[in-house]
């Protein structure tokens, strides 16, 4: 049975230390309570306080990770069947499979070059699953050192046989690679291996109860960071897998498959295009790990976007720090434009600034990360907040003249702004960034 934050509370030290990361013992007692937090976090809890919230406690789905550095993926402990009943915290990572008889550079090179800017985030694949195809441990270990040379991001080591493993593990660099697969021929053998290098391994298993069991197992001989593979690969199947155990995880609790899952969408897919499909429900319903068989930035990009789409905060829009900016290099005679700082709203406005080739500075007032309109519908964007950042940021010392262009869908503010800003002259811009091109090249006048 869980147990509220108040019940965990009364089994704390209470000292207030901080050492978990958190301000006091009740807030930690909150997050662990919401499964955001793990136990061992506190340093000075009793042994009898550790037995009897270590079921209550732990997260539904174990956190794991792979990699190190900046280029790590952690994947698990989420807390929702649905991300607006709260958010999603961990987006799956999402890799390219390359079988060690396939042309290293001519495959992997391109994929682990791809990266592409969206809304001030740079989106690009996690890493290589890199598979024992040939069945050579020497030539799955040469192959793991030539994507290694390629980049530090995490591998996937995809081999049954636990020499080719050991053998690749020579070479991988220590990063922290994901083991795949233990099943239940060769369980003990990965198992080993997995507690001797402290290694994150994948199980697979084509039955929910024969994954179940197999988790316990190489939990009771000490590997504690699981990934699933339930083997299935057809879209309907893996909707419904997946689906399943999320629900057995945060539902009912069910700890042998509290694990974040792997799936392998060009498995079960006919092309790229349907691949890419599958992978989309996957990103969605409820992948930790996604690895995909074909690469092409036409089909990855739609993707990338998905999933920074489903995994930001649903209740805090993504936003840029507020400011005066410049784009190209502005002098005291250039436009001066005010935004907002929902990041589409800036990466919109400042990309068709730049692009008019017109040297211009970028107001940015603090809307709470709203667009223009529903800002100035909640009163975050109003003729008081412009006129106070103009002041705050001190736009007039850069500037000969004291112009400020306005949004066209907040014209209405243009009396105010007047009022507020005694001796500006306030212009009214164009309602939709496309147009500003134009209006910079052809209407502006300073």
């Amino acid at each position: 049975m869980a147990l509220s934050g108040l019940e965990i509370y009364k089994l704390l030290p209470k000292t207030n230390c901080k050492e978990c990361g958190f301000p006091t013992c009740l807030a930690f007692a909150m997050k662990l309570a919401q499964k955001q937090a793990e136990l061992s976090a506190c340093p000075y809890v009793s042994e009898q306080a550790k037995e009897a919230l270590a079921a209550a406690a732990a997260p539904p789905i174990r956190l794991v990770t792979i990699g190190e550095g900046e280029h790590k993926v952690e994947v698990g402990n989420e807390t929702v069947l649905f991300r607006h009943e709260k958010t999603f915290y961990h987006p799956p990572g999402i890799f390219l499979r390359l079988k060690d008889t396939d042309d290293v550079a001519a495959r992997a090179g391109p994929a682990l070059a791809y990266s592409v800017e969206r809304v001030g985030m740079t989106l690009d694949l996690n890493g290589v699953a890199v598979e024992n195809a040939s069945g050579s441990p020497e030539t799955f270990a040469a192959c793991v050192q030539k994507v290694r040379s390629l980049s530090s991001k995490p591998l996937i080591l995809m081999s049954n046989d636990v020499k080719a493993l050991r053998t690749a593990l020579a070479v991988e660099g220590g990063k922290r690679p994901l083991l795949y697969a233990a099943t239940p021929e060769n369980w003990e053998a990965m198992a080993a291996l997995a507690k001797e290098t402290g290694l994150p391994l994948a199980i697979r298993d084509g039955d929910l109860d024969g994954l179940a069991a197999l988790t316990e197992k190489l939990k009771a001989a000490g590997v504690e960071d699981l990934v699933l593979d339930p083997g299935r690969r057809d879209l309907l199947e893996t909707l419904h897998v997946l689906t399943h155990l999320r629900r057995l995880a945060l539902r009912k609790n069910f700890r042998p498959l509290g694990y974040p899952v792997i799936t392998f969408p060009g498995e079960g897919a006919s092309d790229p295009l349907d691949e890419m499909v599958v992978a989309a429900e996957h990103v969605a319903k409820y992948a930790g790990l996604i690895v995909l068989d074909h690469f092409s930035p036409s089909l990855l990009y739609p993707l990338l976007t998905l999933r920074l789409n489903l995994y930001t905060d649903p209740q805090k829009p993504i936003q840029v720090s507020p400011g005066l900016y410049e784009i190209g290099s502005p002098g005291d005679k250039s436009p001066l434009l005010v935004t907002t700082n929902f990041s589409l709203t800036y990466f919109t406005v400042a990309g068709e600034v730049e692009g008019s080739g017109v040297p211009s500075w970028l107001l940015i007032a603090d809307s709470e990360g709203m667009s223009v309109l529903t800002a100035w519908a909640a009163g975050k964007f109003d003729a008081e907040k412009i006129a106070k950042t103009v002041k705050e940021y001190d736009a007039a010392s850069r500037l000969a003249h004291r112009k400020l262009v306005i949004p066209g869908y907040v014209s209405s503010l243009l009396g105010e702004l007047e009022d507020e800003l005694p001796g500006w002259e306030i212009l009214v811009g164009p309602r939709e960034a496309v147009d500003l091109p134009n209006y910079l090249k052809n209407v502006w006048r300073p």
